[in-house]
């Protein structure tokens, strides 16, 4: 079984992003859940913001008359979209060495939604490096920590329709001991196998599979840049200066920006829904205690542990789960904790997954 979560001790885990090495083999043909519906905002954003000269991509005027009738998606846009679908299973990598085709089959326009699949098609050594030695002088030993993972990547629409094919070499890296012994709890299944034999990826443990006392630390961290800091501050018209006006930070608080302290929730919360990807709804958040700022800069991890679960007495469907969260900073720092109530999908209750290929 190919597992979502490593064990850190008792009734404590860790959610793994993307699989090990020894996972892959030739053959392998997975369904990246979940999907992204693009709009033209996203794609008006990548054109300009990347400089795109390419008017076809933001100018509906000058679109409609062209053949396609309106703007059509960047196709960088699409490869940046797939790539990021597929993350879950091929997270685990050094880097992207490359890819042998890049092949846009079909228009993508505002408003589409997309979904990733992928096959494995090869899984090769590392070539010798000639002599190539890494700055660190380590070359050799990092190279037998990792190994070559080609695979055929697809763009779909969710009528099924392709619009995209992507063949990509991931330097994909071996297992370590460094994160604990990886779990194969049933419950913590990665993927469900589909009637072709696909491995469709799974997000989230249901109603069932969440059982009080038990703690998972979630993944990936989040690091706040000072522009992603400023953009959410602005955007959420955030009028104190400590999360936007640069010169009074340099007066006033020793030039370090604060993150906005609403984003922190915010940022937190997203990090746990690898483990509560099954929620039907978040029903309040209750003794929320921010005791140390965040600034720009900083990096936070996320860590919930289960206090309750209790039978929803109006939808049988579905169960309340009461949870706790703490996020800490770079240097372990408690910087909020919070309790919060879910509503969660039951498994083989009314949900919607199957329906939407999910």
């Amino acid at each position: 079984m190919l597992s979502a979560y490593h064990r850190l001790g008792d009734n404590r885990y860790h959610e793994r992003i993307g699989l090990d090495l020894e996972e892959f083999a030739p053959g392998q043909r997975f369904r990246h859940r979940p999907g992204v519906t693009l709009s033209q905002q996203d794609n008006a954003d990548e054109a300009l913001e990347t400089l795109n000269a390419a008017m076809l991509h933001y100018d509906a005027h000058y679109a409609g008359a062209t053949t396609w009738g309106r703007p059509l998606m960047v196709s960088t846009l699409v490869l940046q979209r797939v790539i990021g679908m597929a993350a879950k299973t091929y997270g685990h990598r050094r880097a992207i060495l490359g890819f042998s085709e890049i092949a846009l089959t079909a228009p993508v326009f505002g408003g589409d939604t997309l979904y990733t699949e992928s096959e494995v098609l090869d899984c090769t050594p590392r070539p010798d490096t000639d002599g190539d030695v890494a700055a660190d002088g380590d070359m050799a030993n990092r190279d037998a920590g990792s190994s070559i993972v080609t695979a055929r990547l697809r763009a779909l629409k969710a009528d099924g329709s392709e619009v995209g094919r992507f063949v990509c070499r991931f330097d994909i890296l071996r297992r370590g001991d460094e994160a604990g012994t990886i779990d194969t709890q049933p419950r913590f299944a990665a993927y469900q196998a589909a009637e072709d034999g696909a491995l469709v990826e799974q997000t989230g443990l249901f109603f069932e599979d969440l059982h009080p006392g038990e703690s998972f630390v979630h993944a990936p961290r989040r690091s706040f840049a000072p522009s992603a800091s400023l953009a959410h501050a602005t955007r959420a018209l955030e009028l104190a200066p400590q999360y936007h006006d640069l010169d009074w930070v340099a007066r006033r608080n020793e030039g370090r920006l604060v993150v906005a302290e609403s984003f922190v929730i915010a940022q937190a919360t997203a990090a746990t829904t690898r483990t509560f990807g099954r929620v039907v709804a978040n029903l309040g958040w209750y003794d929320i205690d921010l005791p140390h700022p965040v600034h720009a800069g900083d990096t936070i991890a996320a860590e919930s542990t289960i206090l309750e679960t209790r039978a929803s007495r109006s939808r049988p469907g579905e169960g309340i789960v009461s949870v706790t969260t703490r996020a800490r900073n770079q240097h372990g720092i408690t910087v909020l904790t919070y309790r919060r109530n879910l509503l969660v999908y039951r498994r083989g209750g009314d949900s919607p997954y199957a329906g939407a290929g999910y």
